[in-house]
């Protein structure tokens, strides 16, 4: 069996200022084809299908004509929900899409029930993970404290239990919506840590033949088994260096896999450059840049006049510009963002409590900071899901 694995189409969202709708569209028609030029059996959606628990009304539309035309294919498709979604607005409507072909699965109480395709050898069950927010769905898999790695490891066991209680040789994909150890993160996906931990490790999808993997955007192999198919566009410019693809996988009569990365169509290229104005706008070895959408960081002691429309001049699609004046590490006027880079609310709440009080928080007021940020997010999960 072949299927096309796809993931993170965040429909309706912008690049920067960009609007990417019309990149969207060129994207489903770009898998649209690849399904029918290159003999795809089935398509995987491994979750955030949109952007936002709300879609705004052109996105819905995209996303109702990718439907109509992967169901005028005839060629079956599962799609879970990711943590940008909102479960039960993208599940409506589910039963009757799914005799079109078009198979939801954004229940997590279903996720021991696959949807069952048959190719020459026999069966192979595509069990649906949708995303698991530890907190909302602690109670259904029976879990004490509530995590990623007990969640989906407790949907996991669904899952094998089912596998086994199906005909020898029946083999198995399972779609899911995790950050999973040894992934590579950029800038663009949200934080889904809970108790300071964002990662499980892959060997929860011990037992399947297959698992197609969700929620971050670079297209990576965790093992031959486990991957990510990443977003088939940029959406941000931590992405600069992504290769945006498809994983054309072959699943054979043994369950071994093999897989081709399809690429994406490109709208625009990307790249970050660095230097004083008169450097970057002097260089000439920029000039393979010129009709890139740009992220400038310039490093003049003094910001220049107008940098902006300056950079234009040369750079038309410029859309981020950041000062970074070249100073010793230890200068007081650093920027307070730069400060604040790379580091987790957690990390950033301690050192707030050791600067006003002359000492960070002990284990057990690390553990109060944590189990306050997860109930923050926690409450914002239940908002989105009851909007």
């Amino acid at each position: 069996m072949r299927l096309l694995h796809t993931s993170d189409w965040h429909l309706g969202r912008a690049f920067h200022r960009v609007n990417m709708l019309g990149a969207q569209a060129g994207f489903i028609g770009h898998l649209v084809t690849t399904v029918r030029e290159r003999g795809v059996d089935a398509v995987v959606v491994s979750g955030d299908v949109y952007d936002r628990a709300v879609p705004p009304l052109a996105a819905v539309e995209l996303f109702d004509d990718a439907l109509h035309r992967l169901a005028d294919l005839g060629v079956p498709t599962v799609m879970i929900s990711g943590n940008h979604d909102s479960a039960r607005r993208l599940g409506v409507g589910a039963g009757l899409i799914g005799r079109a072909g078009i198979h939801l699965r954004t229940d997590p109480t279903a996720c021991g029930t696959p949807v069952v395709l048959k190719d020459d050898f026999g069966d192979v069950a595509f069990y649906g993970l949708p995303y698991l927010e530890p907190a909302l769905v602690k109670d259904e898999f029976g879990v004490e404290k509530p995590g990623h790695e007990a969640v989906l490891a407790a949907a996991m066991d669904r899952v094998r239990a089912d596998l086994a209680s199906r005909a020898h040789g029946t083999r198995s994909v399972v779609l899911a919506h995790a950050f999973v150890t040894g992934g590579e993160a950029s800038d663009s996906e949200r934080d889904i840590t809970v108790g300071g931990v964002a990662a499980v490790p892959a060997g929860v999808f011990d037992g399947v033949d297959y698992a197609a993997l969700g929620h971050l955007h670079g297209c990576q192999t965790i093992t031959e088994r486990v991957r990510y198919s990443g977003s088939p566009l940029p959406y941000s410019f931590s992405e600069a260096n992504h290769r945006k693809s498809m994983w054309l996988v072959d699943l054979d009569a043994g369950g071994a896999v093999t897989a081709e990365r399809v690429d994406c169509p490109v709208p625009r290229a990307l790249a970050r450059i660095r230097g004083t104005l008169e450097e970057l706008l002097a260089d000439p070895g920029l000039a393979r840049y010129e009709e890139a959408w740009i992220e400038a960081t310039l490093t003049d002691a003094v910001r220049p006049a107008d940098p902006m429309a300056r950079l234009a001049e040369r750079f038309p699609h410029t859309l981020s510009l950041a000062f970074a004046p070249e100073r010793a590490p230890e200068d007081p006027d650093v920027s307070y963002a730069q400060r604040l880079a790379d580091r987790s609310d957690q990390e950033i709440a301690q050192d707030f409590v050791a600067h006003v009080r002359g000492a960070g928080p002990d284990e057990h007021e690390q553990g109060v900071l944590r189990d306050a940020f997860d109930a923050v997010r926690a409450d914002e999960a239940v908002r989105e899901v009851a909007r």
